[in-house]
């Protein structure tokens, strides 16, 4: 499954637009962002040098017209402290997750189920370690940071960013499989 140039970019721009509208958190759905990475680190595999830091570059935006449009400054708004940069590698991890995913895709089939919910746990408990981790650590709206206090926030929120990713993830692989058997068998030629 090779993707042309411009198929490339039209889903890119599909999952753009997916960020884009879970983001704003117009249409009162879960953030569709780490799924976004996820995919297309699996399709976009080798844009990874183009699609990956506009992919960044649209969430920061997204991030900036949301808090700012709601009259706040950006830099002291509760969700941006140092630990915001660490988005970089959490959202890397999806990204790689999805990209290693691909590198082992021989088809429709168990091993490649299999493969999709061990691709995807791991890279989404990576990007929840990072992400939240970096919060906790790093943010000045934490007082007092313990270990235990850790350990209760990551048991507090990783059900629910995790499942969400893996609801849009699951999503998307019931396309690529309902796209996948709708293709025509290749044609084999008589010898």
């Amino acid at each position: 499954m090779t993707l042309s140039t411009p198929q490339r970019i039209a889903l890119f721009a599909v999952l753009a637009l997916a960020m884009v509208a879970t983001r704003f958190h117009h249409f009162a759905v879960p953030d569709a962002s780490w799924a976004v990475f996820f995919i297309a680190g699996f399709y976009l595999r080798g844009s990874a040098r183009w699609a990956f830091p506009l992919l960044m570059a649209l969430a920061v935006v997204v991030d900036i017209v949301v808090i700012t449009g709601q009259g706040l400054d950006f830099w002291s708004h509760y969700c941006v402290s140092p630990a915001y940069w660490m988005l970089l590698p959490a959202y890397a991890a999806l990204w790689c997750g999805g990209s290693w995913l691909r590198s082992r895709y021989a088809g429709i089939g168990f091993a490649t189920l299999g493969r999709l919910v061990l691709a995807l746990v791991v890279a989404a408990t990576l990007c929840y370690l990072v992400s939240n981790g970096s919060f906790y650590w790093l943010s000045p709206v934490v007082a007092e940071r313990s270990l235990a206090g850790w350990f209760k926030n990551l048991g507090d929120w990783y059900l629910s960013f995790v499942g969400t990713t893996v609801a849009y993830v699951g999503i998307a692989a019931a396309i690529h499989a309902v796209a996948t058997l709708a293709q025509p068998a290749p044609v084999r030629a008589e010898r």
